[in-house]
């Protein structure tokens, strides 16, 4: 039976939550630090914005590959243990990024990272939830992705301090990423629950029972990459140092990871649907606003701005997941919002590029905040629609 639950009033799983926030942070740093200094190295090197686009995409194919396998990985394994596995294939790709310098070679890791990336997504996102009573999820939901954005602060911050050349930058994150799996399998000991693993089918039937969940995550995955792999090309065609480029990588993840727990402590006292709405509203109206910032200063506040709004879409639809399903559905909602996030990320990395090349600078975040405007008014006519009916 497919059915909307509430959840009951347990004491939650501090362990398992432990674990879940500790991994997810890890491979953040992977990801905050490969976006930006892989978009800078490409870049250095005279290749276009398209190319380096392309390759972001790459990593959204290795997100999709896994996420369609995820019922036979989580029958086979069990989702703690597929975790740490996970962590361990980031640490891999990585350290591949260091050994290696052919452009396909490159390819091969970006793919492996995302594969790795969107089972420690899916499986933690389940974990979380089950670990989770609803009456502080809000807030629980909100320090996962304040943990995320965190490890996307901390990545890039190895650019200026190390260089963009030499592979230690990508070494020195490989080690960082094995040494919290080890300690993610000291903590998962003491682990009270475990993920369930998906059902057959389960895929196809949450996007029957959650549409706009998935439309949320899509919207998320496109301005979230569109941020994260546009913004350094874009300060650097506008005349930045490729340092300060990757030091407002970081502008918009850090705000981002401040803001999160708030955003939960709203998830968990107003409207949630009314909280997704309002942070897809503020990222578009920053996008828009990013071309008209002529000093450090204003850009600087519209990418914290966009980055805080954007993420809190993400929080909002990983809240009401947990709130709406259980079980079995909870694996495959997670495993479909890997996959909106896969494809909202492949769409956002190339179409940012392309219209950068083929329009101009500015194309780019005018480009994604247009998009995100129409995102936002399918989200509100959705919510008049369930007030109406309720």
């Amino acid at each position: 039976m497919h059915s909307v639950t509430t959840a009951e009033d347990f004491a939650p799983d501090w362990a398992a939550i432990g674990v879940v926030i500790l991994g997810v942070t890890a491979f953040a740093v992977g990801q905050g630090l490969t976006y930006p200094l892989i978009a800078l190295i490409l870049e250095s090197r005279g290749v276009s914005s398209t190319m380096s686009g392309l390759n972001a995409s790459v990593f959204a194919l290795g997100l999709a590959s896994s996420t369609l396998m995820i019922g036979t990985l989580t029958r086979r394994m069990r989702g703690d243990r597929l975790i740490i596995a996970a962590l361990c294939g980031v640490s891999v790709a990585l350290a591949t990024f260091s050994a290696f310098d052919q452009m396909w070679v490159w390819f091969a890791a970006r793919f492996l990272l995302g594969f790795c990336t969107s089972i420690i997504y899916t499986v933690s996102e389940a974990w979380l939830n089950t670990a989770c009573p609803d009456r502080i999820r809000g807030r629980v939901s909100g320090a996962y992705s304040a943990g995320m954005c965190a490890g996307f602060a901390a990545g890039p911050l190895a650019i200026p301090l190390i260089g963009i050349e030499g592979g230690f930058a990508f070494a020195l994150t490989a080690a960082y990423v094995a040494l919290v799996a080890f300690a993610s399998v000291m903590l998962g000991r003491y682990a009270k629950t475990k993920p369930e693993a998906s059902q057959a089918g389960g895929l196809v039937t949450f996007v029957k029972l959650a549409p706009i969940l998935t439309l949320m995550v899509l919207a998320f995955g496109f301005s979230d990459i569109a941020a994260i792999s546009m913004i350094p090309l874009y300060f650097v065609e506008r005349g930045y140092s490729t340092n300060f480029a990757a030091f407002v990588v970081t502008m918009v993840a850090l705000p981002t990871a401040i803001a999160q727990p708030f955003v939960g402590w709203l998830l968990d006292r107003v409207s949630r649907p009314v909280v997704a709405v309002s942070g897809s509203l503020i990222a578009a109206l920053a996008f828009l606003a990013l071309p008209l910032m002529t000093s450090q200063a204003g850009l600087l506040i519209a990418v914290s701005i966009l980055g805080a709004a954007s993420f809190s879409l993400y929080t909002a639809s990983l809240t009401l997941l947990g709130e709406r399903f259980r079980g079995g559905l909870l694996v495959s909602g997670a495993a479909v919002f890997a996959l909106s996030y896969a494809i909202g990320s492949a769409f956002g990395s190339g179409a940012t590029g392309a219209s950068m090349d083929l329009v101009s600078v500015d194309a780019g975040p005018v480009f994604t905040g247009l998009l995100m405007l129409v995102f936002t008014f399918v989200f509100a006519v959705n919510l008049l629609r369930i007030r109406q009916r309720n």
